[in-house]
């Protein structure tokens, strides 16, 4: 949950009460079994993988890679190379953190990686999937270092649409490792030598994407995040975090492999792809309500991608919009076949077959799909390690992604009440996104400092700004909550 901060408003907590919160946040890892240090025989096993990983004999460190991060990031999946290429379209080269060449199913590093299913992030540290040694190590593609990976190639027409993709492994040299915030600027501001060529290229390919998933009728919510920001001092920050646009087009890139890679096993009948089912009609009439009650105009021939696309996050009835739009973007999980395809493989969300295989170092189900994809394009067997795992990954992914958003929204609502709890009384200015009719209550945002919490009251006039009291911020509960002043 580390974060970037760009000049939203903030809360900070200081000393000494972080001193409290960090007893707080260890009682939260131990409470919900958070996984933290790792065995001695699996350190000791990772250490001896990092001393010799299985190398491959392609060589593409020709390839000017550069990886695109949060400030601070050593586990570094993916790095990026496009080229344009004379018939006005682009080979877009993707290569992956290759977690394969280090581990061996059923070693202790394996068994571990089971355990866990992902990495767990939190603000003053994180769980890792695999032990640093590896993770920030000897796998992550750290610049200047020569790395095995997965590289996809990818080609795209003039249009953006893929034409071919493929999969193989290689060694790589990451050239860079830029943050969002530095990519963005190189774009927005050239230098003497012109935008790094990566990255011109990145902002033209990711428009691109995104007008291919506005045509296919898919959607993504820009909705700002609410993060934990800790600072160099030890204190901790509450922020709502923009989405640069340089991270939806990196985005774009990481979603046009997925999709790839669940053609790929779609066709042959084997693998395992990241599912949402679509939104039921009870939930589009729901939401069509809200934009009533909002005053936001949804024409009958609006379709519902296009209207989220129109909403402006920073204006309070849009807030709420997007707020209930979430209802439709649950229910996501994973579906594995070996033989037999699910009878609805589609991402709703996205409008689009879509599997999971550019995280590797930080989500179990990356490395068994991008083995998948390894054997389907070189003609040999999936391996039998990969098959025999398929059945229980959705399960254990199901298992760690539940674990990982109650870790980070437990963190989130201790952060809240320790910053407020000094505050108790005190008038807020904020808007309702939320209403509960039948339990009297809904749920409001305040920017200042950034807290999303409960609000106790009849007749809550959603959409709208509002002025709410304190009544409650309770660390013990990880609980805030407001009525209306």
């Amino acid at each position: 949950m580390t974060a970037t901060r760009i000049g939203l408003p903030k809360a900070v907590l200081q000393a000494p009460e972080t001193a409290g919160v960090t007893r707080g946040l260890e009682h939260i890892r131990a409470e919900l079994e958070v996984p933290e240090a790792f065995p001695p025989e699996v350190l000791a096993a990772a250490e001896r993988a990092a001393a010799a990983p299985r190398l491959p004999g392609l060589d593409r460190t020709d390839l000017e890679l550069v990886t695109i991060d949060p400030p601070g990031s050593k586990d570094l999946d993916q790095a990026l190379h496009i080229a344009a290429r004379p018939d006005g379209g682009f080979t877009v080269s993707y290569a992956i953190a290759d977690v394969a060449a280090f581990v061996t199913a059923g070693d202790p590093v394996d068994r571990e990686a089971h355990r866990r299913g992902e990495t767990f992030y939190g603000p003053d540290s994180r769980s890792p999937l695999h032990p640093p040694v590896l993770s920030e190590g000897a796998a992550s593609l750290l610049p200047g270092q020569e790395r095995p990976a997965l590289l996809w190639t990818v080609q795209l027409d003039a249009s953006g649409a893929t034409t071919d993709a493929e999969v193989v492994r290689a060694r790589v040299r990451s050239r860079e490792q830029l943050t969002y915030e530095q990519a963005q600027d190189d774009i927005d501001h050239p230098g003497p030598d012109g935008t790094r060529p990566t990255l011109a290229l990145l902002a033209q390919v990711g428009p691109l994407r995104e007008q291919r998933e506005r045509e296919r009728g898919g959607v993504s919510l820009q909705i700002p995040e609410q993060e934990v920001v800790p600072a160099a001092d030890g204190s901790f920050a509450l922020t709502y975090r923009a989405l640069l646009p340089v991270e939806g087009w990196n985005a774009q890139v990481s979603l046009l492999t997925g999709m790839a890679a669940a053609h790929l096993m779609i066709y042959a009948r084997v693998g395992i792809v990241r599912t949402m089912p679509p939104a039921t009609s009870a939930s589009l009439r729901r939401l069509r309500a809200v934009a009533r009650a909002l005053g936001i105009r949804w024409p009958a021939e609006l379709d519902y991608p296009e209207l989220v696309r129109s909403l402006d996050p920073s204006r309070p009835a849009d807030a709420a919009m997007l707020d209930a739009c979430t209802v439709l973007f649950r229910g996501a999980g994973y579906a594995a076949f070996d033989g037999s395809v699910p009878e609805d493989p589609e991402h709703a969300a996205l409008a689009s077959d879509y599997s999971h295989v550019t995280a590797p170092l930080r989500r179990l189900v990356d490395r068994y799909a991008g083995e998948v994809c390894l054997a389907l394009c070189a003609g040999t067997p999936v391996p039998e390690w990969v098959r025999e795992a398929l059945p229980g990954l959705p399960a254990e992914m199901a298992r760690a992604d539940q674990a990982a958003h109650r870790y980070e929204r437990a963190v989130v609502d201790w952060v809240e009440a320790c910053v407020l709890q000094h505050r108790v009384g005190e008038t807020f200015t904020a808007t309702v996104v939320e209403v509960d009719a039948e339990h009297h209550r809904g749920t409001v945002v305040v920017q200042q400092p950034a807290v999303e919490a409960r609000v106790m009251g009849d007749a809550l006039p959603l959409g709208h700004e509002i002025q709410v009291r304190l009544t409650e911020a309770d660390p013990e509960q990880g609980r805030v909550t407001f009525e209306p002043a």
